[in-house]
């Protein structure tokens, strides 16, 4: 098929090279006339696993390019796929001008008949008011599909070759039928592809992301009690995940959960809510717990150095909101980084990706390190805030030769108390009791 994707983020950029690598021929769009010049030059404007070689690949076979052009790009295509942003707004619920300009392009400079594919998310109603409003602009024939992505950042190319499930929202069979071709090479496990309204497919986007958002806001709010009870999380983690009812999947308790998704979309529930006039207090204490647990390792930070916090100057490993994605919007880590210099703390940061990201927001207000050992020199003691692969087995030894302090703070669970402090640590964690040195 011959396919335009409008958008060239994360989704939009996954979905269009993966696309093209099934044999599809994808042009990719974006009015962002710099990240189209990067990708035109073979390299990536975003990290992730995978992804640059399938690019780079597809562009030298021809069945993927990029333009800045929306006309050029929509003009041969069948499937036009909107894979545009939609912030978060001032009231919490989805900031929908992209969508609408993109859509109304669309309409303006289409000269066919096209099936539109909505990748965006998106509150639900808007498919169906898209496709009034394209049917109230346009002479010709623009169908319009809800297909929701479910994609994971650090595994997206992962996630969209093997989906758990492909959904598709429409009002008619034939756009589900054209979806389901596309799909079909995706789908060869025998994956469902699952066909609804446009409403319920919007609605499966936000759920999905708020029930994993609600297992992460539960498994911190235990973790909490734990601590205060003289119980271990990782023990009672281990204890409820094997319920086949329940599951390890997103049972981790940690420094908070950040990202473009789930606190975008947890808010835009909360607001779809209100607006309806059902409220949803579930979702608004999930919001609550976890806006809190972006400050839990800064509050063991304070009460460890007490009046002589500031004037110290502390390393951080991890930047990125998690591990394999360079993205930082809403990283538990910037919450920390800004209450520790409010302190008068001065930091030294480190993290594999995310780094030229945290330059842009942090500029010069802290140090960087091109490598974790780096970081700890003349540091007070350590921060643990993203659970990357390469910090989960470090030497102990040389850690504490390299901090003036021997204290982890572990936003991430990523060691055992009993080892660090058998290596002279003092050692927080999240949901476990404090260990002192035994060494």
């Amino acid at each position: 098929m011959k396919i335009a994707v409008i958008g060239t983020g994360y989704v939009g950029l996954v979905t269009g090279t993966c696309l093209a690598e099934s044999g599809n021929e994808v042009v990719g769009i974006d009015k962002d006339a710099e990240k189209i010049g990067v990708l035109e030059s073979g390299r990536l404007p975003i990290y992730e696993p995978g992804l640059l070689e399938l690019v780079q690949r597809n562009r030298r076979e021809g069945r993927l390019r990029f333009t800045t052009d929306l006309a050029q790009g929509i003009g041969p295509a069948q499937l036009v796929f909107i894979a545009v942003g939609t912030p978060q707004g001032v009231d919490g619920s989805p900031n929908l001008t992209n969508l609408w300009a993109v859509a109304d392009a669309i309409a303006d400079q289409a000269r066919d008949g096209k099936l539109i594919v909505v990748k965006s998310t998106v509150p639900v109603g808007t498919n169906r008011q898209l496709a009034k409003r394209m049917k109230e602009r346009s002479s010709y024939d623009l169908q319009v599909a809800s297909n929701p992505e479910f994609l994971k950042e650090g595994a997206a190319v992962d996630d969209f070759m093997r989906p758990d499930r492909v959904v598709v929202g429409v009002q008619a069979p034939e756009p589900a039928e054209v979806l389901r071709e596309l799909y079909a090479p995706f789908l060869r496990t025998e994956r469902p592809f699952l066909v609804m309204s446009w409403e319920s497919a919007e609605m499966t986007k936000y759920v999905a992301n708020a029930m994993l958002a609600t297992k992460i806001s539960f498994i911190n709010e235990m973790a909490k009690l734990c601590e205060g009870l003289g119980a271990d999380i990782n023990e009672v983690r281990r204890g409820i995940g094997h319920d086949a009812r329940i599951g390890f999947q997103f049972l981790f308790p940690g420094a908070g959960y950040g990202g473009s998704c789930f606190p975008k979309d947890v808010s835009a529930l909360i607001a779809m809510g209100q607006q309806g006039q059902a409220p949803v207090k579930l979702l608004q204490a999930v919001d609550q717990v976890n806006e809190t647990q972006k400050h839990v390792l800064f509050g063991k930070i304070r009460q460890y150095f007490g009046q002589e916090l500031r004037g110290r100057t502390l390393a951080i490993w991890g930047l990125a909101f998690k591990p394999r994605t360079d993205d930082i919007r809403e990283a538990p880590a910037l919450v920390l980084i800004e209450e520790l210099l409010s302190a008068g703390v001065s930091l030294r940061v480190h993290d594999p990706e995310a780094m030229t990201n945290a330059r842009k927001i942090l500029g010069t207000k802290v140090t960087y390190c091109d490598r974790p050992y780096d970081a700890l020199e003349g540091a007070d003691g350590l921060a643990i805030v993203t659970e990357w692969q390469e910090f989960r087995n470090p030497d102990f030894g040389v850690m504490r030769r390299l901090l003036r302090r021997p204290v982890i703070f572990d936003g991430r669970n990523l060691y055992e108390p009993h080892t660090v402090a058998s290596h002279g640590f003092s050692y927080f964690s999240i949901g476990r009791q404090t260990q002192k040195p035994s060494s």
